[in-house]
């Protein structure tokens, strides 16, 4: 089928939604409001997400669960300025290009704790890991070194585990489907006491729609917090996600006895003190615990990799609110990693990075929001790297209409590799720089009368240097800093609530990628992305939603010649209903690639055809 008649199919889909409220739309009235602060990424402290001169998306669990999400890849894929490239199926190594940023220029959080670097992948992770009803997702858009270090560049991406909280409640889910696939999943949360649990383990199995291409996984997510008095709070979080995908490589190649396995362990410890009304003290210890192995059997014996990425993490930020109209955030990271990696370079290397930040959140008058930071990350492998970033953010038409704006700069440090390999024909280059970004953006929010409904426009631009690429000219060779980049584009939202009993998403990114050095087109970034989801409470217990993206012109690599080559257009819808037959007792059904659309989001790596699913959730 062509992708005009998919549009022309998937378009109906959303309209015969709307159907469901006819004429009577209404939007829910309500007077101007001022949403109560919850922690936000985009400054590191509570923050009403109307000051913030930041552009946002969150997601919480309730939006997860409705949408029935469970993949985390495909949940940031909806976010505009966020696409995603997955090498493969379910399982398979998948990468994000967040505002155009490379793959590695975007920064994963994981419960407060950094999750990768220039030698921690995050794409084994991305590709296979799941969200749970513990989860919450937030994405800050835009260079954020000045909060979080290096990788920043692009923004980040941070995936959270939620305090407890109300009566002691449970959930037990189980789904079957298409391509052999089985999932559990069970989910306790609440709060007993001065004590707040919040547990998620949930697993399964799929045969993809390859042959030999089968991935079982399992993902399992505590955060426990206590009240010890009035002034102190402690906690802890723990999540592991391990996995078993075996990997067929592109359909060219098609090896049927490769495999990869990973486990990704994230611990943290976190303690938070209010000293007065003016003093607040975070400290949090965290450490990770990756193990990466694939194996590649061939004539000659069998190939094994083996990375192991080690990082033990102390953070401390302290806020002072005592100077009217101002919110100091202060403190530092120290950070120790070892990264061992027996493929190419063969890297056994360690590094350490001591950091300090300072950020000033202040409204010189009413309705102006202004923030400015600074920090400075030393690296005992390449030196020193300072950054800063401000924002506004101005509220006008009594609070209806933010009009918002950001600078700031960023890092990406070279890799072990680029510093220290060493193989026959590769030798590393220990007088790299990190690579660098500065970025700025401008756009404008409004909120409709109904309850958190908004409409929003970003324009952005990112430009890059020093970035690291290969000498060819070298014998051996090598890795310098030379080439230069940019990339622009435009960020449109819409989150509409109707009656509340209708919910519709709407993204859209246009965005321009350019390697100014070379005069060509970024690979890998469509110029044109966009998605929608509608869903609608039809009462008596029946629910229904459905959703598209559209995904246009972008240049890719040929998996069997390696030449540049004009990606596929492709369109790809869902469609999903519950049914609550009660209090505790929920059907749920979805259909994913609705429309069968034979597509590749990475030449070389079919995406699985039209496949059903069906689930059983019960509440205690």
């Amino acid at each position: 089928m062509t992708n005009l008649f998919r549009l022309r199919v998937a378009v109906p889909l959303l309209l015969l939604l709307f159907g469901a409220f006819g004429t009577g739309v209404a939007w829910a009235q309500s007077a101007p409001q001022q949403l109560e602060p919850f922690f936000t990424t985009a400054t590191r402290t509570p923050a009403n997400e109307r000051t913030l001169g930041t552009a946002t998306d969150y997601i919480g669990a309730d939006e997860i669960a409705r949408r029935q999400v469970g993949s985390l890849a495909a949940l940031i894929g909806d976010a505009a300025g966020a696409p995603m490239l997955a090498s493969g199926a379910w399982g398979g190594a998948t990468a994000i290009f967040l505002r155009g940023a490379n793959s590695n220029q975007t920064l994963f959080l994981v419960d407060g704790l950094r999750m990768n670097d220039p030698n921690t992948d995050y794409a084994v992770f991305l590709g296979g890991a799941c969200v749970s009803a513990c989860d919450s997702l937030e994405i800050a858009h835009g260079p954020q070194s000045t909060l979080y270090g290096g990788e920043a560049i692009g923004g980040v991406v941070s995936l959270r585990a939620q305090r407890g909280q109300g009566e002691p409640q449970a959930r037990i889910a189980i789904e079957a489907g298409s391509f052999g696939t089985v999932q559990g999943a069970i989910n306790a949360q609440g709060e007993s006491g001065v004590t707040a649990y919040n547990v998620s383990l949930q697993g399964g199995h799929t045969d993809n729609d390859r042959p030999n291409n089968a991935f079982d996984s399992v993902n399992a997510t505590l955060r426990l917090d206590r009240t010890v008095n009035d002034h102190v709070e402690i906690g802890s979080t723990l999540r592991w996600f391990h996995g078993d995908y075996e990997s067929p490589g592109d359909r060219y190649t098609n090896d049927p006895d490769n495999t990869e396995r990973e486990d990704n362990l994230l611990v943290t410890l976190f303690t938070e003190v209010k000293t007065g009304d003016d003093w607040r003290t975070r400290v949090t210890w965290g450490g990770q615990d990756r193990r990466f192995r694939s194996d590649n059997p061939g004539a000659f014996g069998t190939q094994v990799t083996l990375v192991k990425n080690w990082r033990a993490v102390f953070d401390w930020q302290s806020t002072f609110s005592g100077i009217e109209c101002h919110h100091f955030t202060g403190g530092l990271t120290a950070e120790a990693n070892h990264t061992r990696n027996t493929g190419f370079g063969a890297i056994n290397e360690r590094q350490q990075l001591l950091a300090f930040f300072l950020q000033d959140e202040f409204s010189p008058v009413d309705d102006v929001y202004l923030t400015a930071g600074l920090r400075s990350d030393d690296f005992d492998t390449f030196g020193r790297k300072t950054t800063g970033r401000a924002t506004a953010a101005w509220l006008v038409a009594q609070r209806r209409l933010k009009l918002r704006a950001s600078y700031g700069t960023a890092f990406r440090s070279p890799s072990f590799l680029d510093l220290y390999g060493q193989s026959t024909y590769y030798v590393g280059n220990p007088n790299l720089r990190p690579e660098s970004a500065r970025g700025w953006d401008a756009g404008i929010d409004y909120y409709l009368p109904a309850d958190g409904s908004s409409l929003s426009a970003t324009w952005f631009e990112n430009r890059f240097s020093d970035l690291i690429v290969y000498d060819f000219a070298s014998f051996p060779g090598t890795v310098v800093n030379v080439e230069r980049a940019r990339t622009r584009g435009i960020e449109l939202k819409a989150d509409l609530v109707v009656n509340d009993a209708t919910h519709f998403l709407f993204g859209y990114t246009y965005l321009e990628a350019d390697n100014l050095t070379q005069s060509i087109r970024l690979l890998r970034r469509p110029r044109h992305r966009a998605s929608t989801d509608l869903w609608c409470d039809f009462g008596h217990g029946f629910s229904m939603g459905a959703g598209v993206r559209w995904v246009a012109q972008r240049e890719d690599v040929d998996a069997a010649t390696y030449l540049t080559i004009d990606g596929e257009d492709y369109t790809v819808a869902r469609v999903y209903a519950a049914y609550a037959v009660n209090d505790r007792l929920t059907f749920k059904m979805r259909v994913e690639n609705a429309l069968d659309e034979d597509f590749e989001e990475v030449n070389g790596y079919p995406q699985p055809g039209v496949g059903a699913y069906v689930s059983a959730e019960w509440r205690f």
